[in-house]
């Protein structure tokens, strides 16, 4: 019989760690470029707003919808192949969007310096040249949504398993809250192609992933090798039949479209609010600096109570956030000297929804790998994804809709007046993104009291 690998003094394997650190590295990569992809694909590559959000949307709702598959695939092949193949296709693509510009501005479409000057290219087929580029980064990072989180679950028991999605997800806000660091400084001193030198640092940080797992990643935990493509579909089917994990993914759906707002609307809503001056790299980071200094915290305080329990005070809290961003537009003079209101109520807001994301996220995969059978962890984890997917595809899309109606670029108007006039009710933006969130938290609610009921007369008739 095969045994596990030996146990750290802190309780997890080596196998545990090293999952752990390259989720860190691949954090940093992804959210260094993610943090500014829609100012990159308008500013770089000349896409207007709705453009840029919707193939943002398609390229961030791929990465989670692929898991679905590709962590079946992982299921078959075993981890450690899984995690080479990933980072592989995730350094060449990274390394792609790095390269790219360099080729347009080689063709003459375009020049690039501290500000870009279009030769054509907004109008040129070439810049869809990003689409591939995009999709190889896609599939890589399909493979890293189920691989990661279906390690800490093979690696852990019951008992510890709470505790490990939640060093786990520490490690992960950690990755954030790095990669968001590097590219304020950047564009501070060499401006708008900062946009495409943070490609590089995001190459080398998943080259350095890939010879971590190369040289470090040793599991005995295989995660199902051998198994045939109809044992995969069978495992598939009683996923997608299962009417609980559908629900629960449709009423969290709601929580993350208002998260994605942290790449979807926030780095062009401050930028145009508060000026080119705004540092929304730092700003997004509130969110992985609060989440690593509360998620022990309040996954130990919580430890008692039922994952869905946790999510529902989370979700409750969704709404405030957006609200609280909606307020910087409304307040009259700075509260805070030298900081600009759409900044700090920004920051506000972030904090909050951090809060909500430590009772809410931890939990959930929790949820989701007590319910996968033995050998199908990496699909249940990547099915556990497609909030993300829907969320991503409806997040941006309405954030490239409501920023063009209600916070429009300032490059399409004579004159700033025109321009401030146009954007007077810039914090109606937020107001949708509240709705949204209390809908889906009392959904969530509504779905505890529904399925707690059904689980009492289960046990009633036993």
């Amino acid at each position: 019989m095969t045994q596990s690998p030996p146990k750290t003094p802190k309780g997890f394997t080596k196998a545990f760690w090293v999952s752990n650190t390259v989720e860190l590295f691949e954090r940093m990569a992804y959210y260094a470029v993610f943090i500014v992809l829609t100012i990159y694909l308008s500013s770089i590559l000349g896409f207007s707003d709705i453009e840029a959000s919707m193939i943002s949307g398609l390229f961030s709702g791929g990465l989670y919808l692929l898991p679905i598959f590709t962590g079946a695939y992982a299921d078959k092949i075993g981890f450690r192949k899984s995690m080479i193949v990933a980072f592989s296709l995730l350094s060449v693509g990274y390394l792609g969007l790095g390269v790219l510009p360099t080729l347009l501005e080689a063709a003459g479409l375009v020049e690039y310096g501290k500000t870009t000057h279009f030769s054509g290219l907004p109008d040129s087929d070439t810049r869809w040249m990003i689409v591939p580029v995009l999709f190889v980064i896609m599939v890589g990072g399909s493979f890293i949504k189920s691989i990661i989180s279906a390690s800490v679950a093979k690696e852990t028991t019951e008992a510890t398993r709470a505790r490990g999605y939640s060093i786990f997800y520490m490690m992960v806000n950690i990755g954030a809250f790095t990669g968001k660091t590097v590219i304020d400084p950047l564009r501070n001193v060499i401006g708008e192609q900062a946009y495409i030198y943070i490609n590089y640092f995001s190459g080398a940080m998943t080259v350095l992933a890939l010879l971590s797992v190369i040289l470090l990643y040793k599991s005995t935990h295989t995660a199902g090798q051998g198994k045939s493509m109809q044992e995969i579909s069978e495992g598939f089917m009683r996923i997608v039949t299962n009417w609980r994990l559908l629900v629960l993914i449709l009423i969290v759906t709601g929580f993350w479209m208002v998260q994605q707002q942290l790449y979807a609307t926030m780095p062009k809503y401050v930028i145009r609010m508060a000026g080119e001056t705004a540092k929304p790299g730092w700003i997004a980071n509130v969110n992985p600096f609060v989440v690593v200094c509360c998620v022990s915290f309040v996954t130990r305080l919580m430890a008692k109570r039922s994952a869905i329990t946790s999510m529902n005070i989370g979700m409750f809290l969704i709404p405030l956030s957006a609200t609280l961003m909606a307020f910087g537009n409304l307040l009259g003079n700075d509260v805070i000297s030298g900081m600009s209101n759409i900044t700090l109520m920004m920051i506000a807001g972030i904090v909050i929804q951090a809060l909500a994301e430590c009772f809410i996220s931890p939990r959930y995969l929790e949820y989701f790998s007590l319910q996968a059978p033995k050998g199908e962890e990496g699909m249940y984890l990547g099915f556990s994804h497609l909030h993300s997917f829907l969320s991503s595809i409806f997040g941006f899309a309405s954030a490239g809709l409501l920023l063009t109606k209600y916070c429009p670029d300032p490059a399409l108007f004579d004159s700033r007046e025109a321009w401030e006039a146009a954007s007077v009710n810039a914090h109606y933006i937020w107001y949708y993104f509240a709705a949204i969130g209390l809908i889906s938290a009392f959904a969530l609610l509504v779905f505890a009291k529904i399925t707690g009921f059904i689980d009492k007369k289960k046990k009633a008739k036993v």
